[in-house]
């Protein structure tokens, strides 16, 4: 079932696809390199529009998301394609998998289930497990009617996508959790097939006007040095310091095989970020005290977090300690 895409050119042969910062060539039947979009005809063609081939109903920390309505859950969706290759994907299965094997739902169906399974009133949609950006038009259209019935759209994104069609998301994301998984090019190239500057400016972009969390994936001996660590804290410092940052500890996964990032290594680099940023997290270390968010005012414990299993200390939004008003969305006293 093909579905007329977004964001292309008719070339005297084939197409030129613009949603993303590859710009695909393609012609004679031709995909693009993430997987589900495609030539036909002179015109291009999303593969997996309406394919959901993941659903569940996810705690929003899962996301990871720490300031935007903690405790509550998300019906969470996702399908096949990735205009990325990092060799650490974690999804890789679902990623690279037939998009036409999943199963076939409208965007009202989606809505429609997102609203029957509340957590017990209902809350959102999450775009996640694979990459969103990539399954652009029913995104849209999905999170257009999602919004209107009065839901959240949440987007979980490598962040590797074109200005035009990320601005005519924003209207209806409420909050993106954004994959910076570098901050170096080179690494971009090497390792995930992608280039760091246009994530840089997609969550320029994005924070600008919605809810901004971003993920870090610590590799060891590949982007885990101090000094590169600090200068990405500086640029996110730069647009706000209180964007929260999640430094989330690598495993082997997919074509990588390098040991698992130590604890050790995870807690002094976020003691380094800390120096600039507000809110620092350590994600894939169960149990630890750096999944607890303190204030930035007087260290104050403010939530503490077992697993995804929240309690907030909170008074009124503030710290109880300080009386410092918290950057979270959502907070429960």
């Amino acid at each position: 079932m093909l579905h007329e895409a977004r964001y292309y050119e008719t070339r005297s042969s084939g197409v030129l696809c613009r949603l993303c910062p590859h710009f695909c060539r393609l012609q004679d039947g031709e995909t693009g390199r993430c997987g589900v979009r495609r030539e036909v005809a002179g015109k291009l063609y999303s593969l997996n529009y309406g394919r959901c081939a993941a659903m569940a109903l996810d705690p929003i920390e899962k996301k990871p998301l720490f300031h935007f309505y903690p405790g509550r859950q998300i019906f969470s969706i996702g399908t096949s394609g990735c205009n990325l290759d990092c060799g650490f994907c974690q999804n890789w299965q679902l990623v690279r998998g037939d998009p036409e094997a999943a199963k076939y739902l409208t965007p009202a169906e989606v809505v429609e289930l997102a609203l029957a399974y509340g957590d017990p009133e209902p809350f959102g949609i999450a775009y996640t497990y694979a990459e969103p950006g990539m399954w652009f038009e029913f995104v849209l259209e999905t999170a257009r009617l999602a919004k209107a019935s009065g839901l959240k759209n949440v987007l979980v994104t490598n962040g590797f996508l074109n200005q035009e069609p990320l601005r005519e998301l924003l209207p209806v994301i409420d909050a993106f959790n954004i994959d910076v998984k570098a901050f170096q090019d080179g690494y971009y190239r090497r390792h995930c097939a992608g280039r760091l500057l246009p994530v840089l400016r997609y969550v320029e972009t994005a924070a600008a006007s919605a809810h901004v969390e971003l993920t870090y994936l610590v590799v060891p001996g590949l982007n885990d040095s101090e000094e590169e660590v600090a200068r990405f804290a500086d640029w996110v410092a730069s647009l706000n310091p209180a964007i929260p940052v999640h430094l989330t500890r690598y495993f082997p996964q997919h074509r990588f095989t390098l040991p698992p990032t130590p604890v050790a290594v995870m807690e002094k680099l976020q003691l380094a970020a800390r120096q600039k940023l507000d809110y620092v997290y350590l994600g894939n270390v169960p149990s630890h005290w750096g999944n607890n968010t303190f204030c930035p005012g007087c260290g104050g414990l403010l939530i503490e977090r077992r697993g995804y299993t929240v309690k907030s200390g909170a008074k009124r939004g503030a710290c109880p300690h300080c009386g410092r008003q918290a950057a979270i969305i959502g907070l429960q006293n």
